[in-house]
């Protein structure tokens, strides 16, 4: 008989080290793969000469660095007049390659007002890949452009469109019209051999609405 309970002592305990040997040990996770901190570069650069003008226009670019795949530049220019100025056109050059996509962020803006000249600062971004040779780095800014604010048609734009049109020799007579209580630029006389659409075209043609530089910025951001 006690035989019996101690070949059944053994038989359980056997079989209480098996299950706690299936339940305890835990399944491990596989690692996360690792990302080589190499490939996504963080480097900062004064530059040498950063500050360009063109058209009348200061173009100051102080500082550039590259974070991951992004290369930023702090850049501040002067503005023309009060309507809304941007960088309208702008590229990256670096080991032959051309980057004509970028991103702007607005850092501050100091409105022209009597005697003091107005000041938009921006950051510019454009995305490299993280192994791009950045050693000789050309930024270019080609050109700003304003995007007209309600009214500023007749404030600010026909005046500088019906001179600049008259100095041409092009007979295309603008004026402004009262349209639903706003004051709105209108087409009023054009040449005969002129169709409607292509006095538009002279009219809302960009170099109006923009000033062509370029501003140009080289600098070496390789670690």
């Amino acid at each position: 008989m006690m035989k019996k309970i101690l070949l059944l002592l053994v038989v359980f305990l056997t079989a209480c080290s098996s299950t706690e040997s299936g339940v305890v040990l835990p399944i491990l996770a596989e690692p996360a793969a690792y990302i080589d901190p190499e490939s996504y570069p963080t480097a900062q650069v004064e530059l040498s000469t950063p500050m360009q003008v063109a058209s009348g226009i200061e173009v100051r670019m102080e500082r550039a660095s590259v974070e991951g795949k992004n290369v930023n530049a702090d850049l501040c220019f002067t503005l023309p007049d009060t309507s809304d100025w941007g960088v309208s056109s702008a590229s990256l050059t670096y080991s032959g390659i051309l980057v004509q996509e970028y991103g702007t962020t607005l850092v501050s803006l100091q409105e022209p007002s009597e005697g003091i000249q107005g000041l938009r600062c921006d950051t510019i971004t454009f995305i490299v890949p993280p192994d791009a040779d950045l050693s000789n780095v050309t930024i270019m800014i080609d050109s700003i452009a304003a995007t007209p604010r309600e009214g500023e048609y007749c404030s600010v734009y026909m005046p500088k469109i019906q001179q600049a049109l008259l100095s041409r020799g092009i007979d295309i007579t603008l004026d402004c019209v009262e349209v639903n209580g706003v004051l709105t630029m209108q087409i009023l006389g054009f040449p005969s051999d002129m169709t409607q659409a292509q006095a538009e075209e002279i009219v809302y043609s960009d170099e109006f609405y923009s000033v062509k530089g370029p501003w140009s910025f080289s600098f070496n951001l390789a670690q």
